[in-house]
Order: structure tokens, then sequence, then C-alpha cells
């Protein structure tokens, strides 16, 4: 079958591979559609982050060259002899989370802070940039009706934006600041209405990004043209309760800490591809909280039911469509050129 595989930053391979089969508490799937997420250009660009290259995952057991791809649904075409929630012909949305796991069942209540944290397209054992792939039954859920393989691949991204609102300390009637407009931001704005956030400002370059965050209801800022914590705090006196960082920028992380009230909270989003320096006077004097997320956990029933209400959805947030063929030039190396793009749509065939 073909597969795209990570070998090193800036080398990735469209190739022939070894069509998998499922066994034991495993499900097999027909991927229809995987999305290319921040992390995978993060890898495209700077990697190894998450990928093992020296020595294989725990979990996975493999290392680099690896399929790539995590944010993807598709149809189940066959089942191991011990899966019980599954059956040929359903169709699932991929949690793509790699940790200790039994009788077809994450271990840990906190399962994505595990030590040996990993992601399905990241970490080996296939991916979603394939024709098919092979996931635990905890991996897969079953989606609703209503939703469009192209909803199921969102599921994944809509998962880390509801999880950052919910892990935060945001309230009905709250305030709230996202900086980043890209597919994490946008999910985090549509998360922030879910939880009846009172007003929400979403500071961005792209202006077709900012274009999507005001038509999902942000009142949005142009960074390159104004300062906006001083915009934000202009129209909100006194800072926002909560501040979420969407970027991975040092300089946008410092902005998410003053954009917040005495008391406030920054919820910090993004992954890293270096070291940030901020003045931790600004979180000391004022009291304010910063806390990181990672990924989400019992969370994707909870995205779907929201997507069936309308929320994260593909209309708004896919820009492209591709073929498996083209994902370098016209997924990897658009996305590093063209900041208007938010989320492409890989296609198998």
């Amino acid at each position: 079958m073909k597969a795209a595989r990570w070998y090193k930053a800036k080398d990735i391979r469209v190739e022939e591979v070894e069509e998998p089969t499922a066994s034991g508490h495993e499900v097999k799937i027909k991927v229809m559609g995987c999305g290319v997420c921040g992390s995978d250009l993060h890898e495209y660009l700077v990697g190894p982050i998450f990928i093992p290259v020296d020595e294989p995952h725990p979990i996975s057991g493999d290392k680099a060259p690896i399929i790539m791809g995590h944010e993807f649904a598709g149809e189940v075409v066959e089942v191991g002899d011990k899966v019980t929630t599954l059956q040929p012909g359903d169709r699932v949305a991929v949690e793509p989370i790699y940790a200790p796991n039994k009788n077809g069942a994450y271990i840990d209540h906190q399962y994505n802070l595990s030590p040996q944290l990993g992601f399905h397209g990241l970490s080996g054992g296939g991916g979603g940039f394939s024709e098919y792939t092979v996931v635990g039954e905890h991996m897969a859920h079953k989606m609703p009706d209503e939703l469009s393989y192209e909803q199921g691949a969102l599921v994944e991204p809509a998962a880390v934006g509801l999880h950052a609102v919910r892990q935060s300390s945001l309230k009905a009637g709250d305030s709230a600041a996202v900086f980043g407009a890209g597919p994490i931001g946008l999910m985090i704005i549509d998360a922030l209405k879910a939880a009846g956030a009172s007003r929400i400002y979403a500071s961005e370059v792209s202006k077709s990004r900012l274009q999507m965050a005001e038509n999902l209801g942000a009142t949005v800022i142009d960074a390159s043209a104004s300062d906006p914590v001083k915009e934000i705090h202009r129209l909100n006196g006194g800072g926002v309760d909560v501040s979420y960082e969407a970027t991975g920028v040092a300089e946008v992380l410092q902005q998410s800490i003053d954009v917040t009230r005495t008391g406030g909270e920054i919820i910090v989003a993004s992954i890293w591809e270096g070291e940030a320096a901020i003045n931790y006077n600004d979180i000391v004097i004022k009291e304010r909280s910063m806390k990181g997320i990672i990924a989400y956990r019992h969370i994707y029933p909870a995205v779907m039911e929201l997507m069936r209400k309308g929320y994260f959805s593909a209309d708004a947030m896919i820009t492209d469509r591709i073929k498996l063929d083209d994902i370098v030039e016209q997924g990897f190396e658009t996305l590093v050129a063209d900041k208007s793009q938010v989320k492409i749509m890989v296609s198998p065939e």
C-alpha cells in the first residue's frame, strides 16, 4: 500500500509499504481522510520532536522511518479476535494517543500524561497518511451517522481545543483571548463559545485567518498592525480572565501573559521548537497562573456531540484538499509558504 514516511527533517517520502493486519484487540482501518497538523509541520521542519530516532518507541516498538498522520477517520475493515466494541463497516474517528493499555483500554485515567506518551502517526506503528492502518480498539471511536469522514478527521484537533478550555479556569460569562488563529486557535475559539465565554478576542497576523476567527464570533486584532495587548486592554479594560497561547512564538507567549487581568490565567497549548524567555515578575507580582496542556483525554465523545450541534465545522476549518502523492509540495510546503491555509485534508486515494 501507499504511505508517507518521515526519514528526517525535510525528508518525507511517499512510497510502497506492507499492508498491516489486525490481531488481538486491534482494528484495521481504511483511511478516508487525514489532516495535516501543526505538529506534523514541526516534525517536517525541525524534527524529530515526538518521532523516535535513536531508540524504538516503547509502545509502538518502531523508530524512524515512520508513517505520519494522526488526525484521521476511516472505516473498520478488519478486527482482531479479541475486539468486542467494533466490527467491520463501523465508521470511526481515531484517538491516536499511545499510552499503556490492557485488554482494549487505557490503564491510567490521565493517560495523556504518561511518561510513555506517543502518537500513532508520530511515534511509529502506522499512521493516517496511508491507505490502511491498525490501531487498538480503545483508540477508535464510532462516529455518529451525521458526521462525515472529514468531520471525523477534525475530532483530533478539536479535542485539543476543547481540552485546553476544559483544563482552564474559564467559567460561563468570562472573557478570553486566543493568540494564533491557526487550526488549534480556531478550535479553542469554538470551544470557548460552547463553554459560554462572554467575550472572545483573537490575535493573528494572517488576514484570512483573522476573517475565519471573526466568522466564528471572535473580536479580531491584526497583530501586524497594532499591539494586541494594548488593543485588548482598551476593548476589555483590566485584561481578560483567561488567555490561550497557540502559536509557539516567544514574543506571543509574553503577550499572552500581559493580556490577562490581575489573578488571570494563561493556558499554553502550543508545541515549541525551542526555548522561550518570559518576565516571571509579570506572573508573580500579579498572581497570575500559567498552565500547559498536552493533547486530551476522555473527550472524543463530547467533541463529536458538539460537532452534531454545529461546532468545529469542517466547512469553517478545511481550506484545501489534496492527494497523498502530493503531500510534500501541496501539503507541507504549502503550509510553510501560505499562512492563509488552516487545515489541509489528505486523501490516500
